[in-house]
């Protein structure tokens, strides 16, 4: 049980700076800012848990059974995320490729403080044993001092090389050619090995310049994500699932005209939108492995949307499903998100995995939450920074789609204006 306690907060663009700061002592952090985007479907402004009460780690193997069983038995709010390689507990498939990250498959906790910021009002959700401390921890987040302590640079490395990539997209491209596939997603990772980074400052600079709408800073112990997520996965109120996959980019620009030529070029561009449409086809496949019959509906097909970085073409896909779904059957069924895998899903996750030289880890994974009463609400890890303070690794990896259409040289070029911003925080 949780006591709730509300404020009225008259800066909220300033408290959820204070509260980042006061959050990063707690062992446990999971901070979700919404960064104001103007959405349809949003629950908060922001969300901030810290410290576990309790918590589960794992491997892939019974991963979402495990977790099915904890989400039962707490029925409480819980925050974390579903790596990648989950794949290999939902199917026949397997990772050997190289990590140098290390995380848990998957990684979830039962926080004992929670903040939920919608406009100017805050409520706080602390578990019984400590709420005692509410008002005592609300002053001194009021009273946080927001400081910055640099990141120096970091000198990061392509996990391979443009010649390399270039093959492999080839490659790619003769299994499409042969019928194996029709559209797969190529990711390549970049990373800085004996490298000390500053993790929160990382991730207000990568914020700032993002200001994306699924944006987290989440930190177990001594690994953390810092994510300027734009894309969302899957959310669930009630009996109401959404699913909003991202395919299709181009580049923003200072001036005016030339943006607004990008964001047309890329509204009409015809593989750009073949892209988008073959995904929708298969996340409308996917959720009607829980809908009720007759529920799945394309409520918007390839919307365009534009971020501080990019513009993006985004497609909203809906469905029903019935109060005896667990929430954690309906994420197995249809992970990992499609806009990261190709089609068909299966065999493109096989070849992809041959192709890559990283495993993917958390990295195309999601992070979210759970409600007590059985919703959630999880991103997709794009446009994210990875790090593991012990074993002083930094890692961001980058994709694009692949289809009959694909340019090997242009998709190279799309994978480098995505990760302009990882580079712009760590150089």
């Amino acid at each position: 049980m949780r006591t709730q306690l509300s404020k009225f907060i008259e800066n909220p663009t300033q408290f959820k700076k204070y509260l980042l700061q006061w959050s990063n002592s707690a062992r446990e952090v999971a901070f979700l800012d919404s960064n104001s985007y103007p959405q349809k479907y949003s629950s908060f402004d922001c969300v901030l848990a810290v410290d576990a009460f309790t918590s589960i780690k794992t491997d892939y193997i019974n991963a979402f059974e495990d977790l099915h069983q904890y989400q039962e038995q707490t029925k409480d709010w819980l925050f974390g995320y579903l790596s990648y390689d989950l794949k290999n507990d939902t199917e026949d498939l397997h990772s050997a490729n190289f990590d140098g990250l290390e995380f848990p498959d998957l990684y979830f906790f039962q926080p004992k403080k929670l903040f939920l910021l919608k406009g100017n009002q805050l409520e706080m959700h602390y578990l019984r044993f400590c709420d005692d401390e509410m008002e005592s921890d609300f002053e001194e987040i009021i009273q946080s001092a927001v400081y910055t302590n640099l990141t120096s640079e970091v000198v990061i490395q392509p996990r391979i090389s443009k010649e390399e990539y270039v093959v492999k997209v080839e490659k790619m491209l003769e299994h499409i050619q042969r019928g194996d596939i029709y559209e797969a997603n190529f990711c390549m990772e970049f990373f800085a090995d004996n490298s000390v980074i500053n993790p929160l400052d990382v991730y207000q600079k990568l914020n700032s310049i993002s200001e994306a709408p699924f944006s987290v800073y989440f930190k177990n112990d001594s690994q953390f994500l810092l994510s300027a997520s734009p894309e969302r996965y899957l959310k669930k109120t009630a009996t109401n699932i959404i699913s909003q996959p991202i395919k299709g980019t181009s580049r923003r620009h200072t001036e005016i005209e030339l943006d607004k030529k990008s964001k047309t070029d890329l509204e009409f561009n015809e593989k750009e939108r073949s892209e988008n449409i073959m995904i929708v086809d298969l996340v409308r496949n996917d959720l009607s492995r829980t809908a009720s019959k007759g529920s799945v509906e394309v409520e918007e097909l390839c919307g365009m949307y534009s971020f501080k970085q990019v513009h993006q073409m985004i497609s909203t896909i809906v469905s029903q499903v019935e109060n005896t779904i667990s929430p954690v059957e309906i994420l197995r069924t249809t992970f990992p998100m499609g806009s990261m895998t190709g089609a068909p899903k299966i065999s493109a996750m096989n070849i992809i995995e041959k192709l890559e030289e990283t495993k993917r880890g958390l990295y195309s994974g999601a992070v979210g939450y759970f409600t007590p009463n059985g919703d959630f609400d999880f991103n997709v890890v794009i446009r994210s920074i990875l790090y593991n303070a012990q074993n002083q690794y930094v890692s961001f990896s980058v994709g694009s789609a692949i289809t009959s259409l694909s340019d090997p040289e242009k998709e190279y070029e799309e994978c480098l204006l995505k990760a302009k911003a990882m580079f712009a925080v760590l150089s």
